[in-house]
């Protein structure tokens, strides 16, 4: 096991709180107690307490992963995705500052070894986290890029932005090329601007659960 002294972990993940839109149309999370403190003191008699939270939210709240059920009913779910495509992957970090364009196409990816990696694309919008402008007019991938991608047999497919894919239309190329051939999505990350370009390894595990296709992730990367 790789010494956690020498080793650096960086936090990829926006935090989930009360209320927060990820997505407009979708509610925000409510969080809560089902058990309060105060509540609990009367089932124990040495002074101890217990909190048990309660989270109602749409599967798509923060940063969050695809995997294929998401976009194709037959797709894999959740708890049928092994392990191994959520943690400890190998990853590249390709930058495109949104302010130079905003849809990421092939070029970004040339000369790149993207093989069985995790391709985390830094494009700054995670900036606007919060306002109204993060759900406009946004960073994306473009068609062409996923296929590409695909192509190349990447791993999995992250973006600091609302979508990795252009939401101005009503079609959605890169979730289908991607899922469709088994490439797993991170969507809303942010700090990607604290990552070297390569060198490290990714995780984003989400719960096991049967029947979902998407799900809130703590995303980080361990630096050594």
């Amino acid at each position: 096991m790789e010494d956690r002294a020498t080793a650096r972990l960086i936090d990829l993940s926006h935090t989930i709180t009360e209320g927060m839109v990820t997505y407009k149309g979708l509610p925000g999370p409510h969080i809560c107690d089902f058990l309060s403190r105060e509540d609990s003191a009367a089932n124990y008699d040495g002074g101890e307490t217990f909190q048990i939270g309660r989270i109602d939210m749409v599967a798509n709240t923060g940063t969050y992963v695809d995997v294929p059920s998401h976009r194709f009913a037959d797709g894999k779910d959740l708890s049928e995705v092994g392990i191994e495509a959520f943690a400890e992957l190998p990853a590249i970090i390709v930058r495109q500052p949104w302010e130079s364009a905003l849809g990421v196409d092939v070029g970004a990816f040339d000369g790149l070894d993207v093989r069985g990696h995790a391709v985390l694309v830094a494009t700054g919008w995670d900036r606007h986290w919060g306002s109204d402008a993060y759900y406009h007019d946004h960073s994306f991938i473009t068609g062409a890029a996923a296929e590409y991608l695909v192509a190349q047999s990447a791993a999995l497919v992250g973006i600091d932005s609302h979508n990795i894919d252009d939401t101005r239309v009503r079609t959605r190329p890169v979730h289908t090329a991607l899922l469709g051939a088994g490439i797993l999505i991170c969507e809303h990350m942010t700090n990607l601007g604290a990552l070297p370009d390569s060198g490290f390894r990714f995780s984003a595990a989400p719960p096991k659960v049967k029947g979902m296709g998407t799900f809130p992730v703590r995303a980080y990367a361990v630096l050594g």
